[in-house]
């Protein structure tokens, strides 16, 4: 049992999204960035999919109700055990009464915070990640308020071998980027594929779009970032109709600034599609802030299936030497 403390808003439970569903106006949703969370799975022998609680505001306060095992990923926050500073990407055991404490992130922006066995609240449409725009799933369809205790499934008991826990490299040193000899320091780089309109865009836009920095601007949130930088402008203005789209979509509506539809976007629009960003780069998406810079690189499909590979290694390769890292033992986790 964790009992929340105290929180900001937005901070909610989310798994790795709610597939099959586009088709009735219900979008994908679940965690920002799904590698954060499925590491965190995968460093305490969870199911891939199991719920955990995303973080995107600070400073976070919670209580450890019973023993268990917990991990965070995501950003780097300044964790504290009962005052102990806790590495970043990081599991540890926790006895009951404990508390961590999160702080203003020193680098990225959504930490994840998972404990053995999962999140345990109702499943709704395959899914118990919340859709706060339209009020089901995770807790109740909201975000979580100082006050909530959240129950966790059963598990396996396990110890750790060793006592000052568990880490796992982070992926944004284990996952490289794309080459964009560009690219300044800090600025976050993201493979695109071309879209469905790209050609309807005159040359000097499509240079643009892969030549200059876009900022991330303060508009920017679960469902879409919208970005700041060269005003995109089609050869001739042509009316579309909606059509289902995805998160990774970069739409450009008249404005001419770019919006990337991420895991609470709309199934549905009608603004054309310059590009999409390949679904291995969408983490990288969730730890950019406010204010910092994106960097386009063109990406082929067989490029786009190699990043998403490189992932699946990743994680799979985290699962198995975490698994070495745990002992079995009598009882449940709590």
């Amino acid at each position: 049992m964790i009992e929340i403390l105290e929180t900001p808003p937005l901070n909610a439970i989310q798994d790795l999204g709610r597939l099959g569903y586009r088709c009735h106006g219900v979008g994908r949703g679940g965690a920002m960035d799904r590698v954060a969370l499925a590491a965190a799975n995968a460093l305490l022998g969870n199911d891939e999919n199991a719920a955990g609680i995303e973080l995107q505001l600070f400073p976070v306060r919670v209580r450890f109700a019973g023993d268990t095992v917990f991990a965070l990923t995501g950003a780097d926050c300044e964790a504290r055990l009962d005052g102990r500073l806790l590495p970043p990407w990081w599991a540890m055991s926790a006895q009951a009464g404990q508390e961590l404490v999160l702080s203003p992130p020193r680098q990225g922006l959504r930490a994840y915070l998972a404990v053995a066995g999962g999140i345990d609240v109702p499943e709704v449409m395959g899914s118990r990640s919340t859709q706060m725009r339209d009020g089901f799933g995770g807790l109740d369809g909201r975000a979580l308020a100082a006050g909530d205790r959240l129950a966790a499934f059963p598990a396996p008991a396990f110890a750790l071998r060793d006592g000052a826990g568990l880490g796992a490299l982070p992926a944004s040193l284990a996952l490289a980027a794309a080459d964009c000899p560009q690219a300044q320091p800090g600025e976050t780089v993201l493979r695109v594929i071309q879209a469905a309109e790209y050609e309807q865009f005159d040359a000097a836009s499509q240079a643009a779009l892969w030549q200059t920095p876009w900022k991330v601007t303060a508009q920017s949130n679960r469902q879409g970032y919208r970005l700041a930088g060269v005003a995109l402008q089609r050869l001739e203005p042509v009316e579309m109709r909606s059509h289902g789209i995805v998160p990774g979509v970069i739409q450009v509506p008249p404005s001419g600034q770019p919006i990337i539809q991420l895991a609470d976007g709309n199934s549905a629009g009608g603004y054309p599609k310059i590009g999409v960003v390949i679904e291995a780069d969408l983490w990288r998406i969730a730890q950019a802030a406010p204010g910092s810079a994106l960097r386009f690189v063109s990406c082929t499909l067989e490029e786009a299936r190699t990043a998403e590979r490189a992932v699946a290694a990743y994680l799979g390769t985290l699962r198995r030497l975490a698994g070495y890292c745990r002992l079995p033992s009598l009882g449940k986790v709590a």
